[in-house]
């Protein structure tokens, strides 16, 4: 299984402290938000990594060389970093990925290392973690899923009153849904130019073109997404 981690936005919400430091190097206690990433990663077992980067790359590469010398990094930049979403930076990482299972994690996320084996572990094929403990937001990815998990839509624009809770930012897919993800990234944003958009557009092109993704439901257990002040303040007392 290859891990495809997304960290090339400018994070134009926390500045000034992302005037000149990526927002994956922040620091959150004594660690940077990557380095607890990059460790609970690798502690669930899995070695190869490819780092999408963007805004101020040599940074994040110079860090993770630096901190993590003996693994397997692979470097992705994004140079239309401030013009494009996460999606676009997804589709960057195609050849590294195609042939593999695949993990997919945002850069910008703190969360219990507990959670990266619960993804793994699952049964189900495609699945992604769910945080269903609290309530959601506007700007939160909210999922709805039918009687077992099977999820049949996802997006910010849901209603969070029929949501079954907010997708953290750690999927997993199969071998063969990889490709078919990849497919349909590529349909979207090269084809139609969508580069402006979230990657759930296409999960949900996906699941109405009949793949399968599951929720796992990762509410016992903590994680946050860092986009504000605000976010980075609640993240500061949670894990630091």
């Amino acid at each position: 299984m290859h891990c495809v981690i997304l960290a090339a936005g400018t994070a134009s919400r926390l500045r000034p402290l992302t005037d000149s430091t990526p927002k994956c190097l922040l620091q959150i206690g004594h660690r940077t938000i990557l380095e607890r990433t990059i460790r609970a990663v690798f502690h669930a077992g899995i070695i190869h990594f490819t780092i999408v980067v963007g805004f101020q790359d040599w940074k994040v590469k110079n860090f993770l060389k630096r901190n993590f010398p003996s693994l397997d990094f692979t470097f992705v930049v994004n140079n239309r970093f401030d013009t494009t979403n996460n999606a676009f930076s997804l589709l960057l990482a195609r050849d590294e990925i195609i042939g593999h299972e695949l993990l997919l994690l945002d850069g910008d996320i703190l969360f219990d290392d507990e959670i990266i084996p619960l993804v793994m572990k699952s049964p189900r094929e495609t699945t992604l973690a769910v945080r269903t403990s609290d309530s959601v937001g506007a700007e939160d990815v909210k999922v709805e899923v039918k009687e077992g998990g099977e999820i049949i839509r996802i997006g910010k624009e849901l209603p969070a009153a029929s949501a079954f809770g907010e997708s953290i930012g750690i999927e997993k897919f199969s071998r063969g849904d990889t490709t078919k993800l990849y497919d349909t990234l590529e349909k979207r944003i090269k084809t139609e130019n969508r580069v402006d958009e979230f990657y759930e557009a296409s999960f949900q092109e996906l699941i109405d073109g009949g793949t399968k993704i599951y929720a796992i439901d990762a509410g016992k257990y903590r994680s946050i997404e860092v986009d504000t002040p605000e976010d980075l303040q609640t993240a500061e007392s949670l894990f630091s």
